[in-house]
C-alpha cells in the first residue's frame, strides 16, 4: 500500500522485466483499480495473497486504454485450474481440452486462465510445432510462463497484462503504442500465425471495425493469398466468430470489412449476391445498421432475426423463381425458404434452434399484404407479429414492398377500434374452401328422409 502511494505522489519511469516485458506505471497507461469491476479485483487479490500471480488480460485492459467500458474482464494467472478451483468456493473447472476456471461473484463471472506455452515446448525440437499440411496449429494446450502466454496471442493490443496491486502494465509486443496509434499489428510473422489459425484473418477484419483500428500493412499482406485456408475450418467455428462481428455493434462496417480483405467468402460468400444488388444492398445496410443502433442503446438484438435478413434476399429470389415456374405462392415460399436454410448448412452452419423464429418472420411477410376482414387482427395476436413487422419495415426501406404498407401497419397498431374498422381494405383474399361432409353408407343427405 505505501509502495503504491510513493509511485503515484512521485510518479515512476517505465522499466523492463527480466522477461522481456517493458512495464508501465499507472501513469504511462491511465488505467485506474476504480475502473476494475470489484470481483475482477477480488480474484486478483486473492491469487496473490495465496501467493499466485493474476493479472487482467486481453479485451478489458485494450478496452480500458481506448476509454471504453469493458464488457467483461479476463484473468491469467500461473496457477493450475485445480489450484484456482480450491481458492474460489463459488468457482467451476470447465472445458476438456484445456481447461478454465469460472469464479462467480453474484450475477458476474470472471474467467481464469492458466498461462499457455505458445506451442513450442510441445516438441523435442523447439522449432518444430505440431501442424497439419497447411500450417494449422493443431495443439496449443499446454501450460507456460506469462511470457509464453503472450507471444501465443494473436495482436499486439490483445497481449497486455494490467496487475491491479502495482497498477502496472506488462507490454511484451509495444500493444500500449499501437492502441494510441490505432493500429492492429499481428504478434511474429503474419503469415506463419494466420497459417496457425486462420480465424485471425476473420477476428483481423473485426476487431479493425469494431475499433476503427487500421490493418498494419504486414499483418494484411498474407490475407489475400491465405482466405482459402478458411474452407478447413469447422463450419461451428466460423459461425461463431460471424456472430460476433454482427452482434458487435459495428456490424455494418464489418461486413464492408471483410468483403475489402475478400474474406466473405470464407464466412458470408451471401455478401456477393446481396451488395452487388440495389435491393439487396438496401436491405441489409437498413438491418445492420438497426442492429448497431440497437447494440449502441443496449436494446437487445436477436441473432436469429439479423440472420433472417441476411438470408432473405436468396429467399425472395428462389420464391420469385419458383412462381414464376408455375408454383403457387404460399408453397412457393416455403420451398424457397427450406432450399436457402439446407444450403446454408455447409457454408455458415446457422444452429437449428435459430430456424423457428426466421421461418415464421418470413412466413408472415405476404400475410401483411392481407389487410381486410379478420385476417389483420388475428395477425396482431401472433406471437411473432412485432419481428415481423420490423422485417416488413425493412423491406419498405429498402423498396422491395411500397412504403404505404409499412405506413398503413404501423398506423393500425396505435389507432382505436373504430379508426381500424375504418381503415380495413376489401378483403381480396382467396377464402378456405370447406370440405364437405362425406356421408356414411346408409346415412340420408340434407332434404332427404331417412330410409325405413
Amino acid at each position: 500500500m505505501i509502495r503504491r502511494i510513493i509511485n503515484k505522489v512521485f510518479g515512476r519511469k517505465s522499466r523492463a522485466s527480466s522477461s522481456g516485458a517493458k512495464i508501465l506505471p499507472q501513469a504511462a497507461h491511465g488505467i485506474r483499480r476504480d475502473q476494475i469491476d470489484d470481483c475482477a479485483l477480488k480474484t486478483c487479490e486473492t491469487l496473490a495473497q495465496a501467493g499466485y500471480k493474476g493479472y487482467l488480460v486481453g479485451g478489458a485492459v485494450r478496452d480500458l486504454l481506448l476509454g471504453k467500458t469493458p464488457k467483461d474482464f479476463d484473468v491469467a494467472t500461473d496457477a493450475t485450474p485445480e489450484e484456482v478451483r480450491r481458492l474460489f468456493r463459488r468457482s467451476r473447472i470447465i472445458g476438456r481440452r484445456f481447461q478454465i476456471v469460472h469464479v462467480m461473484c453474484g450475477r458476474v463471472t470472471i474467467e481464469v486462465t492458466t498461462f499457455r506455452s505458445n506451442g513450442q515446448k510441445e516438441t523435442e525440437d523447439e522449432n518444430e510445432r505440431p501442424t497439419d499440411e497447411h500450417g494449422r496449429l493443431l495443439s496449443d494446450n499446454v501450460f507456460g510462463n506469462m511470457a509464453d502466454d503472450a507471444a501465443r496471442r494473436d495482436f499486439t493490443i490483445n497481449a497486455l497484462y494490467y496487475d491491479p496491486l502495482s497498477e502496472e502494465v506488462h507490454d511484451y509486443f509495444g500493444g500500449v503504442a499501437d492502441c494510441k496509434k490505432r493500429v492492429l499489428r499481428m504478434i511474429g510473422d503474419p503469415e506463419t500465425r494466420f497459417r496457425e489459425d486462420p480465424v485471425r484473418m476473420l477476428r483481423a477484419a473485426r476487431f479493425a471495425a469494431k475499433l476503427d483500428f487500421h490493418i498494419d500493412p504486414d499483418t494484411r499482406r498474407p490475407v489475400a493469398t491465405l482466405a482459402p485456408l478458411l474452407a478447413n475450418i469447422p463450419r461451428a467455428r466460423i459461425f461463431d466468430e460471424a456472430l460476433k462481428l454482427l452482434m458487435s455493434g459495428h456490424a455494418l462496417r464489418g461486413v464492408h470489412q471483410l468483403r475489402a480483405e475478400g474474406l466473405h467468402h470464407g464466412m458470408l460468400p451471401l455478401l456477393d449476391t446481396i451488395l452487388d444488388d440495389s435491393i439487396g444492398e438496401r436491405f441489409i445496410t437498413a438491418a445492420l445498421k438497426t442492429t448497431d443502433a440497437r447494440i449502441a442503446q443496449d436494446k437487445p438484438a436477436s441473432p436469429a432475426f439479423l440472420f433472417g435478413t441476411l438470408l432473405w434476399p436468396q429467399v425472395l429470389q428462389r420464391w420469385r423463381e419458383l412462381e414464376a415456374a408455375g408454383e403457387k405462392p404460399q408453397p412457393a415460399l416455403f420451398i424457397a425458404m427450406d432450399e436457402v436454410l439446407d444450403a446454408q448448412r455447409g457454408q455458415l452452419a446457422i444452429p437449428r434452434r435459430y430456424d423457428g423464429m426466421i421461418k415464421e418472420i418470413w412466413a408472415l411477410q405476404p400475410r401483411f399484404e392481407q389487410r381486410g376482414g379478420q385476417r389483420p387482427y388475428r395477425l396482431l395476436e401472433h406471437p411473432r407479429f412485432r419481428a415481423a413487422y420490423d422485417f416488413l419495415l425493412l423491406r419498405a426501406e429498402s423498396g422491395e414492398v411500397d412504403a404505404e404498407l409499412g405506413d398503413w401497419w404501423t398506423r393500425f397498431q396505435d389507432v382505436d377500434d373504430d379508426e381500424r374498422v375504418a381503415m380495413l381494405l376489401a378483403d381480396s383474399a382467396p377464402k378456405a374452401r370447406r370440405k364437405r361432409k362425406r356421408k356414411k353408407p346408409g346415412e340420408a343427405s340434407s332434404g332427404e328422409a331417412p330410409a325405413e
